[in-house]
Order: C-alpha cells, then sequence, then structure tokens
C-alpha cells in the first residue's frame, strides 16, 4: 500500500516552553507479550515525590482504572541505596529520595484494549494514550515534558514486515524519517491528550484552513481508496471552520483557527466503531468494509457512518476540548469529573456532525433526512427519554450510559441522540422566528467565551442573543424535563412532514434482539411494550412459538428463527404462546401482538425550504 510520507520541520524545542523536568522513554518491550516499557526520570523530584496513574480519559466519562495494567514498578537514583517506595491506594505511590537529584522509574504497561481509550500493542501494530502510560509527577504537572517513542527492533517484527512509524500531534524535539525519537508536551495535560499511533501504518496529508493535517490508519485493506479519504475529510475540515470562523479563515488578514496542527488515527478493524476527540488530532476505529474503496462510484451507508464520525470528533476540536464544560477547567485525573452539559457537548456535537456532512456538499438532502429520521427514532423507541431529563443523563454518564446494561433503555436516554434533538429544535425554532440561528448561538459562545469554559447559564445567553428572546422556558422544558419535543410541528414550518410507517417486528414487541444461526437471543426488554407485559426477560432465546386450535385448524407450534417468522406463522392472527428458554427451563409466555404501533418516516415536501435550512443560508451566515 503506497504511503504519502509526512513532511518534516526543522525540530526545535518552542521559544515559549522551557525545558522539560520530566521525560518518559516509552519502549515497545515484548510484542507478543503486549508489553510497553516505559522509564520516567524526573530531574528535580521532592523528597517525597508522589505519583499517580489517571482512572479515567477525558472524553470517555468511565472511571477505567488503568492502573491495573501497570507492573513492576521500580525506583533508583544513582549509586544510592533504592529509594524507598510505597503504594498509597490503588493509584497512587510516595517515592522517599534525596531531593533535586535526578529520580528514575521503570515499569511496564500491559497494553491488550485495541479502543480509543487505552493502549494496544501487538505484532502488527502500537497505540497508548499518556493516560494509559505516563505516570503524573505531582507537583510537577504544569511543568513542560518530554517523550520519547523508540522504535521496535526490526528482529522483534514479523519476518517481511514493514518497518513501523510513529504518529502523534506533540510537537517533535528531535525525530527520525520515521517519527520515532523525542517529543514535548507543554503539560502534563497536553502529553495526556496526546495519543500516539504505531505501525507499518498508511499516511496522507492535506491543508485546511492553512493549517497541516495528516490522516493515518491502520489495517487498512488493498481496494482502500486513501486518496478519496483525504479529500473528504479535507472538505468537512474546512467546512468547520467555515462554520466557527467564517470563509476568511485562514487566509491573509483572516480569523485564524485554534489549531496549528492536527493528526486523525484510524484504525481499521473487522468490527468496532468509535472515536475520542483531543485537542490537536483524534483516535477513530471502524469496520474495515466502511473504509472507502477505489472505483467506488456512491457512498455507501458505512462509509457515510464513517464521515460522520469524523465530522464529530473533528467539530470536538471547538466544542469540548476548547468550548467546555466550568467544571471541566481543569480535569480531576483521580475520580470522575461530573457535569450536567454532556447533552451540549455531545448532543449538540452529533446535530452539526451530519449538518456539516450536507454543508460540505458529502451527502445531499434526502440523504440527510434519512440520518434525522433514524436519531429520531431511537430517541422514540428509547422509554427511557420519559424517566430521565438529558440533563441528569449527563450527570449519570459515569453510572448509565458508559455502563450499560438490560435496562439502560428504560431508564436513562442518551446525551448524544436526545440533545442532538434538543439542537435541531433550537435551531428549526430560531429559524423559524427569523431573527437568528443556532449557528449565531454557537458562534456567539465562542466569541464571548474566547473559547474557553462555560456554564449553561452562558449557553443560554448566546441563545438569547441569536434569537433576541429568553430560551429558558425551551430548555426548562427540553433539557431539563422529559416532556416530548415538538419535532413534528417544527419540522413541518421548515418543509418537512412526518408520516406514521408501520413498525419492526421488534420495535411492535418492545424487544432488541439478536438473530443468529436461527437462534432469537433477547437483549432487552423495553418499558410498557407487549413483551414485557407477556413475561419475556433479558436472556431468554425465543424458540418457538404455538398456536391454539381455530375451527378445524388442530393447534399448531412453529420453531422460530427470526422475529420475521411471526408474521409468516401467525398470519392475521394477534395471539400466541411463545415458548423461551431460560436458566435451561422451557417457559411458556401468552403473547399478544398490539396494533397501531408505527415509526416515523421523514418526507421533504417543501424543497425549498428544506434547502433554505439545511445548505445555502447556513453557508451564507458563516460569511457574516
Amino acid at each position: 500500500m503506497a504511503t504519502k510520507s509526512p513532511s518534516r520541520r526543522a525540530a526545535a524545542t518552542p521559544a515559549a516552553v522551557a525545558a522539560p523536568g520530566v521525560h518518559y522513554r516509552v519502549e515497545c518491550a515484548d510484542l507478543h507479550a503486549r508489553l510497553f516499557e516505559v522509564t520516567l526520570t524526573i530531574d528535580r523530584p521532592a523528597a517525597e515525590q508522589q505519583l499517580t496513574l489517571p482512572v479515567w480519559i477525558p472524553g470517555s466519562y468511565l472511571v477505567r482504572e488503568f492502573a491495573k495494567n501497570l507492573q513492576g514498578l521500580q525506583a533508583s537514583q544513582g549509586r544510592r541505596k533504592a529509594p524507598v517506595l510505597t503504594q498509597l491506594d490503588k493509584c497512587s505511590w510516595r517515592v522517599e529520595c534525596t531531593a533535586g537529584q535526578p529520580l528514575v522509574l521503570r515499569y511496564k504497561v500491559c497494553a491488550y484494549d485495541n479502543s480509543v481509550r487505552t493502549a494496544w500493542l501487538d505484532a502488527e501494530r502500537g497505540f497508548f494514550n499518556g493516560t494509559s502510560l505516563c505516570l503524573r509527577v505531582e507537583g510537577q504537572t504544569d511543568a513542560p515534558h518530554a517523550l520519547e517513542i523508540v522504535a521496535p527492533a526490526a528482529s522483534a517484527l514479523p519476518e517481511g514486515a514493514a518497518p513501523w512509524s510513529c504518529a502523534t500531534a506533540l510537537p517533535p524535539l528531535k525525530t527520525d524519517r520515521h517519527g520515532f525519537g523525542r517529543y514535548l508536551a507543554a503539560d502534563y495535560d497536553e502529553l495526556a491528550d496526546s495519543p500516539v499511533e504505531l505501525g507499518a501504518f498508511w499516511s496522507g496529508e492535506f491543508e485546511a484552513g492553512g493549517v497541516p493535517h495528516r490522516f493515518v490508519v491502520a489495517g487498512a485493506a488493498a481496494s482502500f481508496d486513501g486518496d478519496r479519504l483525504l479529500a473528504d475529510t479535507k472538505a468537512i475540515c474546512e467546512a468547520e471552520m467555515r462554520f466557527w470562523h467564517g470563509d476568511k479563515v485562514g487566509k491573509r488578514g483572516g480569523p485564524k483557527p485554534p489549531i496549528d496542527r492536527y493528526v486523525f488515527m484510524l484504525n481499521a478493524v473487522d468490527d468496532g466503531y468509535g472515536g475520542l476527540e483531543h485537542r490537536h488530532s483524534t483516535a477513530l476505529i471502524c469496520n474495515r468494509r466502511d473504509l472507502p474503496q477505489l472505483g467506488m462510484k456512491k457512498s455507501a451507508d458505512g462509509y457515510v457512518t464513517l464521515l460522520g464520525l469524523i465530522s464529530h470528533e473533528y467539530f470536538h476540536t471547538w466544542n469540548v476540548k476548547r468550548l467546555r464544560p466550568a467544571e471541566f477547567a481543569r480535569y480531576d485525573y483521580g475520580r470522575e469529573n461530573y457535569t450536567r452539559l454532556l447533552w451540549f457537548f455531545e448532543g449538540f456535537t452529533s446535530y452539526y456532525d451530519d449538518l456539516l456532512l450536507r454543508r460540505a456538499e458529502l451527502i445531499d438532502d434526502a440523504a440527510y433526512l434519512r440520518l434525522v429520521n433514524k436519531t429520531i427514532n431511537q430517541v422514540q423507541q428509547t422509554p427511557g427519554r420519559q424517566v430521565q431529563s438529558v440533563a441528569d443523563a449527563s450527570f449519570d454518564a459515569w453510572v448509565k450510559y458508559y455502563r450499560q446494561d438490560e435496562q439502560t433503555p428504560n431508564g436513562t436516554v442518551s446525551y448524544y441522540t436526545k440533545g442532538a434533538l434538543v439542537a435541531l429544535c433550537l435551531d428549526l425554532k430560531l429559524r423559524a422566528e427569523g431573527r437568528g440561528t443556532l449557528d449565531d448561538a454557537m458562534r456567539h459562545l465562542w466569541n464571548a467565551s474566547g473559547g474557553g469554559p462555560v456554564s449553561e447559564a452562558d449557553i443560554a445567553a448566546a441563545l438569547e442573543a441569536a434569537g433576541g428572546r429568553s430560551y429558558a422556558a425551551e430548555l426548562a422544558a427540553w433539557v431539563h424535563a422529559t416532556a416530548e419535543l415538538p419535532l413534528s410541528e417544527l419540522l413541518r414550518l421548515h418543509g418537512v412532514a412526518t408520516l406514521d410507517d408501520p413498525s419492526q417486528p421488534a420495535q411492535t414487541l418492545g424487544l432488541r434482539v439478536a438473530e443468529s444461526g436461527g437462534s432469537v437471543q433477547v437483549k432487552v426488554v423495553l418499558r410498557g411494550g407487549a413483551a414485557e407485559k407477556a413475561g419475556f426477560a433479558a436472556g431468554d432465546e425465543w424458540i418457538g412459538i404455538e398456536l391454539p386450535a381455530a375451527g378445524r385448524k388442530p393447534a399448531q407450534g412453529w420453531r422460530i428463527g427470526r422475529l420475521d417468522d411471526l408474521a409468516l406463522y401467525l398470519g392475521a392472527g394477534k395471539r400466541c404462546t411463545a415458548l423461551v428458554a431460560r436458566d435451561r427451563k422451557l417457559v411458556k409466555l401468552p403473547l399478544v401482538l398490539p396494533t397501531g404501533v408505527t415509526t416515523w418516516r421523514l418526507l421533504a415536501q417543501d424543497m425549498g425550504r428544506v434547502s433554505k435550512w439545511l445548505a445555502p443560508v447556513a453557508i451564507a451566515a458563516a460569511k457574516a
């Protein structure tokens, strides 16, 4: 696979950053055992130097206990007697040493999580976040930190394997042509916020808004069209820069974006999806089949999903990495950091990720409305939307959204999807009233805050500045309560009708199932549905149905291999006995199929009003 080598600039320590006093050396100690080895040198330690490893990574709101993967921690200080090393709690240590004399700590980290959140290492690829590998030196977290990344020995790689390269958004101090060497972070926060990709990955570059961007892809197949991915990603980046800063962004005399470099890191796997935002980069994971393929004429649904993910994480460059909850002005890496504003920072980003695909002309109006339709139905089919407000769901992310189980849809709502619909409603409301748009409110918030921490009061003030009135009532009803959103009414004002279509079998029954190999496994039983009334439970295997005798027809039993079989065997009937296996026992459940269960379908009835909402006016507004 052809690789476009990144251009190399002269590496030098930025003038505004002092020489680092904390140094990390990261080596691939054992590819097969999946072990990184870290050597941490502290030039001027305290007499009782404390060290901690984060328990979570910003952007992913779950305590993940990264210290569970750390092993063999040792301390030394010259030829003196080994310093006394004491573990204080699950993620903290104290070293009793001579103050002001270089202190060296060595340890290994097991890297087996092939996600964007922690660390991974094998014979084909390496990846890590600083929160997983780099101990925090308490008392020196605001000082510059140096990171040296060492290439694995050629003998450690599989026979015939291509040499590895290294990609990160950290500024280089001294690196070789493959990117291995020393990098500089202004402080621990920047180190923690700069993931590192290692391996024989594909790499390409483009410029957007005067800013160099790099895209690296690991695990792609031979059919991968890298040029297509670069072109489409560039269109997204340019659309988002115009959104925030106008058409003159990056041009002579125009506004400057808040970044001077950016790196996309994409891991293509057989089955996976997700992303994690950072200030100058993002880590992504997608299905290998969803990458653009050579000769592909029309964008497949999977590729559009990938572009939406790219758009989402890049939008976070502004909305959550700079604009951010006031509670995140300074992260506490040792515990949960609570906020009720994820409906804005994740939800509004989820609204704009697909909308900006439309504005970048990567999808058309019809494709965009299908994406909105999907989001609406996801929320409508979540009973938890009537139980918990989206503000409370934001606060509870640590124990609910990131710890989902069979009752999650019944007790909470996604701040991604419900938050996106709140943004949709506010945008349509603002446009209908004719004073401004949600775009205007977002830019006002950016300018008024200086791109820094904000509160809900700041968000409310930005909406009022855009619309000329208070939107406190809408925020109270849509964000802090569980009332249904006025989606149908607002969409109609912008030329989109909402029609009722017959629901699919799972929605009709109030189930979420997994169908495989002729087996129907119940994963979720939705509150108030026919399946719950019949007595279904998560974990049931639905084996078959029994039909009662009717007229001359005797009672019959049928094996169920998928939910679509119900219509085949029931015909016009609405009653049967479901046979399920539960705890190795056969259980009979009386099932009554409901009538009138529908799903929404959006229909563009006035393309003039639809286009006015989706593209021309929004782009023109960015010029103001």
